[in-house]
């Protein structure tokens, strides 16, 4: 999908009901979009000539005429099949690698040109000064958690990881200035770690949101917001591409963690290999 059309297709739910009606329309007729006038939009958009100027303006489009022209030119370039695959009955096992495989590819490709590298910068300065790092997820973001978790204990931080909500607030209560509290949830709209997270900011800690993007209440919440991919549609996917989009920042992060204090984190990591690799019990002995 072009930069313009994902663009617009993320930031829909924020847009004002006029601005969401003419979004939906560029987005599921965008072949049409380039042949129409302004007015003629409008009209079919059920909207007026003004929501589509300040939809431009809000868009950075150059106009209509430059919207149009940024349209034309993405979808000359949009190549076929450019759209997540959901589960469908008799699928082959040849057909459901390949559609695996784009799924994912594509999913990280979106989430990577969602990524604010300041934001990024402020989330491993984050993580490398906190004397504990809670991590908190339920569900499939649970088990995002626990990945995260696993990589930061690695290198010798003091982490936690919680699923249960009881367990997120009981940890959340104990954090303080200069400790850091991560909380992902594809949908932002999570009560559990919601309320984590707002326990862990007024117990004076610095917040960390992974959501999908656009507006919800726990990237309000954090200090600092980072964001995935939000095209993943359909019940039937099993946050399959979310899940892989949330493991493509916990990647980056970490990956950031290390490059930046590569002298304070590497040995620690090759320490805990060491110290796996003479303690784990061989087969049969």
């Amino acid at each position: 999908m072009s930069d313009l059309l994902r663009s617009i297709r993320e930031q829909l739910p924020g847009l004002n009901p006029k601005e969401q009606a003419l979004a939906a329309f560029i987005a599921d007729h965008p072949q049409l979009v380039v042949r129409l006038s302004i007015t003629e939009l409008a009209d079919q958009s059920q909207t007026s000539a003004a929501t589509v100027s300040r939809f431009c303006k809000n868009f950075h489009a150059g106009g209509y005429s430059g919207l149009k022209m940024q349209l034309a030119t993405e979808l000359a370039l949009q190549p076929a099949g450019d759209s997540y695959q959901d589960i469908v009955a008799g699928n082959t096992l040849e057909s459901i690698v390949s559609a695996m495989e784009a799924n994912h590819i594509r999913s990280i490709s979106d989430t990577s040109r969602l990524l604010d590298p300041k934001l990024l910068e402020q989330a491993v300065a984050a993580l490398h000064a906190a004397g504990q790092i809670d991590i908190y997820g339920v569900a499939t973001s649970g088990v995002v958690a626990q990945d995260f978790y696993q990589k930061l204990v690695r290198i010798g931080k003091k982490a936690t990881a919680f699923s249960d909500p009881h367990m997120q607030v009981t940890s959340a209560s104990n954090l303080s200035d200069g400790d850091t509290a991560f909380a992902i949830s594809y949908s932002g709209e999570t009560p559990e770690t919601i309320d984590a997270l707002r326990c862990a900011r007024e117990r004076g800690a610095t917040t960390v949101s992974l959501t999908k993007f656009g507006p919800n209440t726990l990237s309000a919440l954090a200090d600092i917001p980072l964001y995935t991919s939000s095209l993943e549609e359909g019940m039937r996917r099993g946050d399959m591409a979310s899940r892989i989009a949330q493991l493509h920042v916990i990647d980056i992060l970490f990956t950031g963690l290390i490059s930046e204090s590569f002298d304070d984190y590497v040995p620690k990591l090759e320490l805990s290999y060491q110290m796996v690799k003479k303690y784990r019990k061989e087969k049969g002995r």
